[in-house]
């Protein structure tokens, strides 16, 4: 049996018991989708539940902590054992849930982000997901897209694919319709589109021929693509703490070690249990030294934020995209469905030297009803020349074109019909170089050729124009009335197009010259209102923003003032005169860059980062995945952006809405706060917990805290709360400032200098309070100062959110970790478990001693939160 491409392209259709026009049935598409699954590629397994749940242990802290737990074995202090290792595997519960719940959110990301294919079925456009085609589906291919399965092409207009991932060809490959002769290999079997294969330029029509595993690259086991998670900036800044961390836990073991066999003088004392007693501490030290919930806090963090961003319209696809919003100082946003509601309206038009208004009833001129069909010629060629179709009374296609439509639909114009009677014979596809699109169409045996795009780049390829129903050689003073026309719409807000046509005399006559002008049509697309109060938050936010367009300079400025942005505008001939030293100089006062490429978007970036900006940058064309990969953060547009802008970004706007690119700032800045503020509070509680240690082993004092009561402060008082604070709101008047520094600690001065002087309020509170209760008890002044510790730690929770401007109530799972803590506190002291933690009840006088202390600690909170805001202001 020949292959598909050796066949005509009628016969493949047949082959596949289809109909070009008609398509598919919806009946007979469920019942090949039964027959040939589902179209997608064989995912590797996911990681097993066991996996996962053992990937808990390694990490070098856990790693660590099981080495003590077997000394203590060996030691015989078997209730430590088990103490140590219920709380190993209550921290590996926790982080087992949590990937497990971040899986779960990655899986429904891959679903957001699933591509789409637009289909014929029962004669009607759909746009479905891609897994959803079947063999015989017909399919519209356009330029950027992604190609969903092998397909056999019916049409194409300079239709070009990239075939890299497939062949290893770099050069895209130009396709045709017309079938092979002969067995031919895949790089030239050029009437076929293969699946993961990108559309650089064009559009076509074409009948999947092989989905799934069938398909060219699904026999390539090699070349199955799965997401690979790869860690964070900030967790890779966190791997490294934690091995600075481990070194330090056992160099800071060695020496309580050596402090406690050789000064220690205890004569009664045999050598064993010195060897014993000295370990059994420095596995104390180990234990306060090592934040055992930091892995898991981080993990919850990120898996939060994936869902937070989805709620607020932005779907992250690299997490470290997370961490670089907060740092963010320029956004460079493209205008049409960003910055505007793209939602194009046709309210003017230029014809015959004359103004036209359109209005919701018909056309006038000076107030005059004029009759639609004075702009026959005019609408038929913005119709022929256009993809837009009106179905079931929806228009669907590219905003531009559906507005050319429309209003030739209001001149009564059958698009249907006056598509079938001029049928299309070949095209040259708008692109953002060109700023034109051609269509050549036969009509009673002549064929003709029609032209829209930029008005300059029209006139540029006629040489007539048609005026008061006749043509003549056009002048150098009808192109400036024209221009003039332009700019006049423009400076409305207007975006202008002009349009000419031609009869084309022979076969060799060029399609792209010695057309007859026609006139303009100028069409409004209103800036989206939340724009503008987006805007002016960004300019409290120090963000700076930048709207890049296609459109002419006058509309570009109108549109700039209406949302408030101002500074000078640029053209893309202006930017192609200056050389790079110019552009950096003027980059700081540019808010607009007008008539642009998307080449121009990278000379932009690169200025803005050479000024040592931190940038985002939106795009959703083919042409502008370079400049998404090149700035700090892509952002794509989800409802209009192509597949190989998606790929080429860190971000995708489900609502294509500039507005969502701000609160996903906000978002991620309250997002990393929260991670920083859970990272210093556990750091926190370690550092005053190896003070307490530390201090009583050089004062020759016995231990204040044992091993398993400090695995229960880093659990329960430290982990519940650090947990809770990654639930944080982000805090009032996060906007108003200015971008964080990438280069700056994960921690503040500030912070440092509350968190360094807090602890040793706290190391100190607790160490009076134990040497206090030594003469009455050892295990009752242990008790004391295990309660405080847990205690005070909690109430260092509330002092690092006084950072920030947050009510004290406004985080209810803080609230309830923290009531949970002291609830679990008292339960291990006042039930039969204290025998496991070596703890005895207390009474009311010993909770006023510690409640007296800790009025003085949070006093002293206050008092050092008012200086470490004023360090905060001087930095």
């Amino acid at each position: 049996m020949p292959e598909f491409y050796e066949v005509p392209a009628e016969k493949a259709v047949s082959e596949l018991n289809s109909n070009e026009t008609e398509g598919l049935s919806e009946r007979e598409a469920a019942a090949r989708l039964q027959e040939y699954g589902p179209n997608k590629l064989k995912e590797e397994k996911p990681k097993s539940k066991l996996l996962i749940f053992l990937s808990q242990f390694n990490n070098i802290l856990i790693i660590v902590l099981i080495a003590a737990t077997v000394i203590a074995l060996l030691l015989n202090e078997t209730i430590d054992a088990i103490a140590i290792t219920a709380i190993i595997l209550l921290n590996a519960f926790i982080g087992f849930y949590q990937e497990n719940k971040a899986d779960k959110s990655i899986q429904e990301l891959k679903k957001l982000m699933s591509l789409k294919a637009t289909v014929i079925r029962e004669g009607k456009r759909k746009h479905i997901e891609s897994e959803l085609l079947v063999p015989g589906d017909i399919v519209l291919i356009e330029e950027g897209s992604k190609i969903p399965a092998d397909i056999r092409l019916l049409e194409a207009f300079e239709l070009k694919t990239q075939e890299a991932s497939l062949t290893g060809e770099s050069t895209p490959v130009k396709k045709k319709v017309e079938a092979i002769k002969g067995k031919t290999i895949i790089a030239d079997q050029s009437n076929m589109l293969f699946s993961g294969t990108i559309v650089v330029t064009g559009e076509g029509k074409g009948i999947i021929a092989r989905t799934g595993m069938d398909t060219e690259i699904g026999k390539i086991a090699g070349l199955i693509e799965t997401i690979k998670e790869e860690p964070t900036p900030l967790q890779l800044k966190l791997n490294e703490l934690a091995k600075k961390i481990a070194v330090f836990v056992l160099l800071i073991c060695a020496f309580i070690f050596f402090m406690q066999f050789f000064f220690l003088k205890v004569e009664s004392t045999s050598l064993i249990q010195r060897i014993t007693d000295s370990l059994l501490e420095s596995i104390s030290l180990a234990v306060a030294a090592i934040p055992e919930g930091l892995p898991a806090v981080v993990t919850i963090s990120l898996a939060l934020s994936i869902r937070r961003m989805i709620k607020r319209n932005a779907l992250i696809r690299r997490l470290p995209a997370v961490e670089t919003l907060g740092s963010i100082t320029v956004i460079c946003s493209d205008k049409t469905g960003t910055l505007t509601k793209n939602e194009m309206n046709v309210t003017n038009i230029y014809y015959n030297s004359k103004f036209f208004g359109v209005t919701e009833k018909g056309f006038k001129e000076k107030g005059r009803e004029v009759s639609p069909e004075e702009f026959e010629l005019l609408f038929r060629t913005a119709v022929l020349c256009n993809n837009a179709s009106m179905e079931e009374g929806t228009l669907l296609g590219d905003p531009t074109e559906t507005a050319l439509l429309s209003v030739a639909l209001k001149a009564e114009i059958k698009d249907k019909k006056l598509r079938a009677e001029w049928k299309r014979l070949n095209e040259v596809p708008f692109s953002s170089e060109k700023k034109f699109m051609v269509t050549v169409n036969q009509f009673e045996g002549r064929k003709y050729a029609f032209i829209k795009g930029a008005t300059e780049r029209v006139l540029e390829k006629c040489s007539k124009i048609y005026l008061n129903e006749s043509t003549r050689l056009i002048t150098y003073g009808d192109k400036r009335e024209i221009i003039k026309a332009e700019e006049e719409m423009a400076s409305n807000a207007l975006r202008v197009l002009g349009f000419a046509f031609k009869e084309m005399s022979s076969e060799k006559e060029g399609i792209e010259e010695g057309f007859i002008f026609l006139g303009l049509q100028g069409m409004i697309d209103t800036p989206r209102p939340e724009a503008f109060k987006s805007i002016q938050l960004c300019k409290k936010a120090g963000i700076k923003v930048i709207m890049i367009t296609g459109d002419h300079l006058l509309t570009a400025q109108a549109i700039a003032k209406q949302l408030g942005l101002e500074g000078i505008a640029v053209t893309g001939k202006e930017l192609d005169e200056m050389d790079e030293e110019k552009l950096k100089e003027i980059i700081a006062e540019t808010t607009v860059f007008a008539r642009v490429n998307p080449e121009h978007k990278m000379r932009i970036i690169g200025a803005l980062k050479d000024k040592g900006h931190v940038v985002a940058m939106t795009g959703d064309g083919v042409n502008d995945a370079p400049a998404l990969k090149k700035a700090d953060i892509g952002i794509a547009m989800g409802i209009t952006g192509t597949d190989v802008a998606k790929e080429s970004s860190e971000i995708i706007l489900a609502d294509d809405n500039f507005a969502s690119i701000v609160s996903a700032v906000e978002e991620g800045r309250g997002i990393y706060d929260n991670i920083v503020k859970s990272i210093a509070y556990l750091l926190s509680g370690n550092i005053a917990e190896v003070l307490i240690i530390l201090i009583a082993v050089l004062l020759f004092k016995p231990l204040p805290l044992l091993a398993t009561q400090l695995l229960w402060i880093n659990i329960v008082s430290d982990g519940l709360p650090a947990l809770a604070l990654s639930f944080d709101p982000a805090e009032r008047g996060i906007m108003h400032k200015k971008p964080r520094n990438p280069r700056e600690g994960i921690m503040s001065k500030n912070i440092i200098f509350i968190i360094a002087a807090m602890n040793i309020l706290i190391a100190s509170s607790v160490l009076l309070l134990f040497n206090s209760y030594l003469s009455e008890s050892t295990q009752k002044a242990q008790t004391v100062a295990f309660t405080a510790v847990v205690l005070y730690e909690l109430l260092m929770a509330y002092t690092i959110r006084t950072q920030y401007k947050l009510n004290i109530f406004s985080n209810k799972w803080l609230q309830i970790a923290v009531a949970t803590a002291f609830l679990l506190q008292l339960i291990i002291i006042y039930s039969p478990l204290n025998i496991f933690f070596h703890s005895v009840p207390l009474n009311l006088i010993d909770w006023a001693k510690i409640a007296v202390c800790g009025a003085v600690i949070f006093i002293g909170g206050i008092a050092l939160n008012k200086t470490g805001m004023k360090i905060k202001k001087e930095n």
